[in-house]
């Protein structure tokens, strides 16, 4: 391109233009990196007006959101904010939460963890009992059977993102202590193969679990992220079965009954299993199997 000046830039003129933007925006950068910014100007926020510690006000996407508007509020699901997390742990108010009869307030001074059935020495403990056991902290996913399940389903909405299809998932470390060791005080008899797990809130959810689980790697948790567990977790205590469907770490625990067979509660017969083509049911499907998805970019657009 010939440089007359009089059809364009020329590709030297270009070039000295181009040097003379990039010198004039690095001195305007080189300025404002040298302002003193507003916030430098004033005192913080004193820290002892923080009892406890939240989000900085400018992170509004990292939200609790519910996965449907349920028919019953007190039987609703709220979703982690997947696509908006950094790093593994989640955050305990973002931990999802899944709930079938509201959250009960528990006082957890007259809480008690009724251990009876097949063993050699029924017994009732209250928390001060558990937390003299030694404690363990592992570091856990949860995961609600009924994650993903739109797309299984089909019936998933296409401006859908990430938190809401696959939000009932989380990861945290759980400390506690070890069922096996709390076992060992009562005595479980040699006939036993099954236990039932019972919560404390008012849909007494209860579930069959496999004596080999119970005294492998089970934990009583009570803390979650150095933390107790906050109510809509269990608190003051909850089952923690690694690597089980959600609905099997049963929340609020209370009780604990060693049986030789299945104990088919309305939990595991008319709730919490899969229908098959053929017209019969799958029932006790406890381990959840390897699934993964992106979480950013997220597909869909955040709804309320």
């Amino acid at each position: 391109m010939p440089d007359n000046g009089a059809s364009g830039l020329s590709r030297r003129r270009l070039f000295r233009q181009a040097g003379l933007a990039v010198t004039v925006a690095s001195g305007a950068a080189q300025a404002s990196e040298a302002e003193i910014p507003s916030w430098m100007l004033e005192q913080g926020q004193p820290v002892t007006d923080v009892p406890y510690g939240s989000s900085s006000v400018s992170e509004k996407s990292v939200i609790h959101r519910p996965r449907e508007t349920p028919a019953f509020p007190t039987a609703a699901s709220v979703v982690t904010p997947l696509r908006d997390l950094d790093g593994i742990i989640t955050p305990n108010g973002l931990h999802y939460i899944r709930s079938l009869a509201g959250t009960p307030a528990i006082d957890p001074e007259r809480h008690r963890l009724l251990v009876h059935g097949m063993v050699d020495r029924p017994m009732s403990f209250g928390m001060d009992d558990l937390v003299r056991f030694p404690s363990v902290s592992r570091m856990h996913f949860l995961e609600c059977s009924g994650n993903s399940g739109q797309y299984q389903t089909g019936k998933y909405k296409p401006d859908a993102t990430v938190q809401h299809t696959h939000g009932l998932l989380s990861c945290a470390e759980w400390t506690g202590v070890r069922l096996s060791d709390v076992l060992a005080e009562v005595g479980v008899k040699p006939g036993a193969t099954w236990m039932l797990a019972e919560g404390a809130d008012a849909a007494a959810v209860a579930r069959s679990i496999p004596i080999a689980k119970a005294l492998d790697d089970t934990i009583l948790a009570y803390a979650q992220n150095g933390e107790r567990i906050r109510p809509e977790q269990g608190y003051p205590l909850r089952l923690f079965l690694p690597g089980y469907e959600g609905n099997t770490n049963i929340k609020w625990l209370r009780r604990l009954k060693f049986g030789d067979q299945l104990f088919q509660t309305r939990w595991e017969t008319s709730k919490y299993t899969s229908l098959l083509p053929d017209g019969l049911a799958r029932q006790f499907s406890f381990t959840m199997e390897v699934k993964s998805v992106i979480t950013r970019p997220s597909l869909g657009r955040l709804r309320a």
